[in-house]
């Protein structure tokens, strides 16, 4: 038989675990015991043991040693092909020079499709696209695509000297057309996302330079440089762009559209090529 003295006495008194506990949250409710089994008797962890089963001046006791390490889990689920796009992918836009959206080069993705803006000009001011690059490609076409602001904080829509310059089609334009007819003679183009950068080789000679080893062709054409249009007015294009590589020949390859609604051939606007350069003969 096991003589008790002091406050395990006290708590030896109170019986069963279950009714310690019990008894300690009737009265003291909010206050935790912690407890342990030790020599048949239940001993409350504390600096102290007072008559109340309240503890004071309590010491936070030494962080326990870590169990065993849990064993490996299942392999979970596999994840979710990606269909529909690459990490880091490059845009570049190609254009058919015809009513038909171009469909983008075997392993590139097609991101949207539009019309083909070469450039604009006001107060024969000019402004031009790479047409390697998104902003040639817009998703809807007007003879003026833009409105001007001014200092006086007005701004201006159509006005007289507003032009817009679109790729065309091969399509023959008669001298008059009206606004129904203008999409047969507006160049259509595609936005392509490739999982790799796309560069341009100019040949400079009148058969096709292959592509370097390793390198996948996307489609082959002409070295268009630049244009120009009213008043001498235009912009060219980066010969590393893939907008200089123009899948067709032609000797005008734009129409001019005005802020009345047309568009037509203009007279003063030219077109600008790479050249054939004989290698015998460069110098």
């Amino acid at each position: 038989k096991k003589v008790l003295k002091g406050p395990a006495a006290k708590l030896a008194a109170l019986g069963s675990l279950d009714h310690l506990v019990k008894k300690a949250a009737e009265v003291y409710q909010g206050y935790q015991l912690c407890s342990m089994w030790c020599s048949d008797v239940y001993i409350v962890l504390s600096a102290q043991v007072c008559d109340a089963l309240r503890c004071a001046n309590p010491v936070t006791g030494e962080r326990g040693r870590d169990g065993p390490q849990g064993q490996k889990g299942p392999v979970g689920h596999e994840g979710a092909q990606i269909t529909n796009g690459y990490r880091d992918g490059f845009l570049f836009t190609v254009h058919s020079q015809s009513q038909e959206n171009p469909v983008c080069p075997d392993g590139t993705l097609t991101m949207y499709s539009g019309y083909s803006l070469l450039y604009i000009s006001v107060n024969s001011w000019g402004h031009g696209q790479d047409l390697g690059t998104l902003g040639s490609c817009l998703v809807q076409f007007s003879t003026v695509p833009f409105l001007f602001c001014d200092p006086n904080e007005t701004c201006y829509y159509a006005a007289s000297d507003s032009n817009s310059y679109w790729l065309s089609t091969d399509t023959p334009m008669p001298r008059d057309t009206s606004a129904t007819t203008l999409a047969q003679y507006i160049s259509r183009c595609s936005v392509c996302e490739a999982s790799g950068n796309v560069i341009v080789i100019h040949s400079q000679m009148s058969t096709e330079q292959d592509c370097p080893s390793g390198w996948q062709e996307l489609w082959s054409g002409y070295s268009f440089v630049m244009q120009t249009g009213t008043e001498a007015e235009g912009s060219g294009q980066p010969l590393a762009s893939p907008g200089s590589c123009l899948k067709k020949f032609q000797k005008v390859p734009f129409i001019e559209c005005h802020a009345s609604g047309t568009c037509k051939y203009s007279f003063d606007s030219n077109s600008h090529w790479l050249a054939v350069v004989d290698r015998n003969r460069m110098f």
